[in-house]
């Protein structure tokens, strides 16, 4: 059987590039596909100036400037080196992931998947391109675990044990599509936040290039999620969240030892229960 053919859309950030590399070894890779955040309006701008929201972007800002200081994502996903794109080749930059270009692309390279990973929200015509659908890869358990920072919720909850990633079809939702697999990370005393998402990613990285084969395959993946948990936003989380958080997450995980758990989802075998 040929590479399946895929169209990768992804962030820029180290997390993204390590995965689409994954995917580009695992596949046959026909671009990648990263917004700019270029395309402003009059009506996006005043949003983004409202008070709340501007007061939430600049302690977001504080707070990552402090945890980001060294670039320590690019050292974890990338040891021996700057992060960085195997196939930078592909690269095509949008102003937005919902672009008309996008979906002009998407028509003209056929692809057999669309792999998703670290994009805006995907709308309209977009979602429906790939032979096979259009896949995401998510930074929480769903259907518990829905929407933005489900690491920190997930521990800020003491549930440990539900760190995680999810892969799954996209849908008009968000993160409410058929399931693929669940991705749970190696958890360990000493543990961060920041550590445990990275170490899901990094481990999700080659089920999302083994989910890709299986399904070029003919393989049943997918079942419906059994209802629609909670979606966390960014505007949920706090500076008393934060607080919260790190007076408890050192006793939390004190004891705790959880080996790397991953679950597959295969409609022949789980599908009508899912219902």
């Amino acid at each position: 059987m040929s590479a399946p053919r895929i169209l990768i859309l992804c962030g820029r950030s180290a997390r993204h590039l390590y995965v689409a590399n994954a995917l580009c070894r695992a596949a046959e890779p026909l671009a990648i596909v990263q917004e700019t955040g270029s395309d402003w309006n009059l009506r996006k701008t005043l949003r983004k100036l409202r008070p709340d929201n501007l007061a939430r972007k600049v302690w977001r800002w504080v707070r990552d400037r402090r945890r980001y200081t060294g670039n320590p994502e690019a050292k974890f996903f990338f040891p021996e080196g700057g992060a960085r794109l195997d196939r930078a080749d592909l690269v095509r930059e949008v102003p937005h992931i919902n672009h008309p270009d996008v979906v002009r692309l998407a028509r003209e390279l056929q692809p057999d998947l669309v792999c998703v990973f670290g994009t805006s929200l995907i709308r309209g015509e977009l979602l429906g391109m790939g032979r096979l659908g259009m896949i995401n890869l998510h930074g929480g358990l769903s259907p518990e675990y829905r929407g933005a920072d489900c690491t920190f919720w997930a521990l800020y909850n003491g549930e440990p044990e539900k760190v995680g990633c999810t892969l799954h079809y996209i849908d008009a939702g968000i993160d409410t599509g058929r399931l693929i697999a669940h991705v749970s990370p190696a958890v360990h005393p000493g543990d961060s936040e920041l550590v445990l998402f990275w170490r899901a990613v990094r481990d999700s990285a080659e089920i999302y290039a083994q989910a890709v084969d299986r399904l070029a395959r003919g393989e049943a993946l997918g079942v419906i999620q059994p209802g629609k948990g909670r979606l966390y936003q960014v505007k949920d989380r706090g500076l008393r969240h934060e607080q919260m958080l790190a007076a408890t997450l050192p006793g939390l995980l004190a004891n705790v030892e959880l080996p790397l758990r991953v679950r597959w989802f295969c409609a022949d075998r789980e599908g009508l229960r899912a219902k």
